[in-house]
């Protein structure tokens, strides 16, 4: 009796020692096979105790959580094999001598296997391997400007001992405290103007990143103006790709920036009513700056130039919306209305200091329009009329049709 059992017991563990080896479940089994070979020898003696049953529950247990470990083994080893087989073609990219950089880290990795298409995945690689370019170049200039100090000290030694003066280092601070004293007051007393980061779903990651450096000149620009706005940075969630690179951009600084960060909307925090929008694609133009009201602008830099996304925001929010006057007093030649963050906070600072359109717009870039318009309509209409009589002759009349199509609108009323 004694040797069939052993036979079985025998017969028992080999067989599910080599179903445990082909799903690479080893520990789990030992224990269900002293269960399975208690439960036959309860069939051959019934004299067994009835707590030495099989547990069916517990066997099963068992199996499913032997596979879930398999199958996160596997996944894991997929993720990580696909990110080896990655970094092993990106290394003989960068000696066939594509534009790949040098140094990538694991989250870069990450994304460059996310990319939708081939394209995307080069343009990717491309913008990382400028990076690193940019970087290489500003610490070599650094290097360089250090070792030219370093001579210009060894042939004056007094020439260091004037930069270094007293009153240069008294002054910057206490004008660092003057700014940080307004951009406070303004915290209290101020204009508030909100930034909507709520677009981060579409934007790439490059985009993102252009559009907080923006952010962060205008922040500057603002904190160093006579009288800054109050900046609100409205819909900005925790753990999001602005919030990190804020972080990057201030690091210790961004717990003690003078502005409010928060994940609320800028419906919950002010009226409805003293909301703008500010849109290129608004079809309401802005007349005058209103002292009284909250601007909105929304965080959002992208090359393909998505028109209609802040408008339609707006819309399902119930806000008003306004354009600046740019075809009033510009006359515009090409490309699209859309102005980065920093020059909206030029001109919305000049504004509110002035309330002269043809100050403001000096920060449109100069390559967007050809001049100002500053002669009356019936001057103009002069010298065309001049023009057309000259050159033109029997076709006045058409071409002065033409000219009032085209430039009624962009011409100040008399």
């Amino acid at each position: 009796m004694q040797s069939a059992n052993t036979l079985v017991k025998k017969i028992v563990r080999s067989s599910i020692l080599s179903f445990a080896a082909q799903h690479g479940m080893k520990k789990d089994f030992f224990p269900l096979g002293r269960t399975l070979s208690l439960s036959l020898c309860m069939k051959q003696d019934n004299s067994c105790s009835p707590s030495e049953k099989i547990d069916l529950d517990g066997w099963k247990k068992v199996m499913k959580s032997g596979l879930q470990e398999v199958s996160e083994t596997v996944s894991e080893q997929k993720e990580l094999s696909t990110l080896a087989g990655a970094r092993d073609l990106l290394e003989m990219w960068r000696l066939a001598g594509r534009c790949v950089p040098e140094n990538i880290t694991e989250e870069q990795l990450k994304a460059f296997t996310e990319c939708p298409s081939k394209s995307a995945q080069r343009k990717y690689l491309k913008f990382l391997y400028l990076k690193e370019l940019y970087k290489k170049n500003d610490k070599k200039k650094m290097i360089e400007k250090r070792a030219r100090r370093a001579e210009e000290q060894e042939q004056d030694p007094k020439l260091e001992n004037t930069k270094k003066n007293s009153f240069i280092y008294f002054r910057a601070n206490s004008m660092d405290k003057a700014y940080n004293w307004r951009v406070a007051q303004s915290m209290i007393f101020g204009q508030s103007l909100v930034f909507d980061m709520s677009y981060e779903k579409d934007m790439s990651i490059r985009e993102v990143t252009n559009t907080v450096r923006q952010i962060v000149l205008s922040e500057s620009f603002n904190r160093r103006s006579a009288d800054p706005f109050h900046i609100h940075f409205c819909n900005l969630k925790e753990d999001s790709l602005y919030q990190k690179e804020f972080i990057k951009h201030y690091r210790e600084a961004w717990s003690r920036l003078l502005v409010t960060a928060t994940d609320q909307c800028y419906t919950e925090m002010f009226p409805k009513d003293k909301l703008i929008y500010l849109t290129a694609d608004s079809p309401k133009v802005m007349k005058t700056f209103d002292h009284d009201k909250i601007y909105i602008i929304g965080s959002m830099v992208d090359k393909s130039i998505k028109t209609g996304v802040s408008l339609a925001r707006a819309k399902r929010l119930g806000l008003e919306t306004a354009a600046l006057p740019l075809e009033k007093y510009l006359l515009w030649s090409s490309g699209a209305k859309n102005l980065t963050l920093d020059q909206m906070m030029h001109i919305l600072l000049t504004l509110k200091d002035t309330g002269d359109w043809k100050k403001a717009l000096e920060f449109v870039p100069k390559r967007k329009y050809i001049s100002f318009v500053n002669k009356p309509v019936h001057e103009l209409k002069k010298n065309l009329n001049l023009i057309n009589e000259l050159k033109l002759g029997k076709r006045q009349e058409q071409v002065q049709r033409q000219f009032a199509k085209s430039y009624s609108k962009n011409l100040p009323q008399k």
